[in-house]
């Protein structure tokens, strides 16, 4: 086979690749104040399992702030009837209840 054939098989398998890559959303995750580490960790594994990641753990409350696809977020949520989470995304808030930046 030419040089030029495996060039090409190479870049058709890059750009599968590239469009097989979702999109992270910034998001806020915390559930109830029963919940189980072990859930928590299941849900943080998810994410990153999903090629997402951890962006803060949060010590007052059980939950977490991460970029996580889509896919990873809808697992989450469905993961555990027991212990739903809440799923926000993560935005900053001005004091008096504004968007900032928007």
């Amino acid at each position: 086979m030419k040089l030029s054939h495996y060039l090409f098989v190479f870049t058709f398998g890059l750009l599968q690749v590239a469009l097989a890559v979702q999109p992270q959303k910034s998001v806020v995750i915390t559930f109830p104040d029963n919940t189980p580490d072990s859930v928590l960790n299941d849900a943080k594994r998810t994410i990153t399992d999903a090629g997402g990641w951890i962006t803060h753990e949060y010590n007052l409350i059980k939950g977490f702030a991460a970029k996580a696809t889509t896919n990873a977020l809808q697992t989450i949520s469905t993961s555990s009837t027991a212990f739903l989470p809440v799923i926000e995304e993560d935005k900053v808030v001005s004091a008096s209840g504004d968007f900032v930046g928007e």
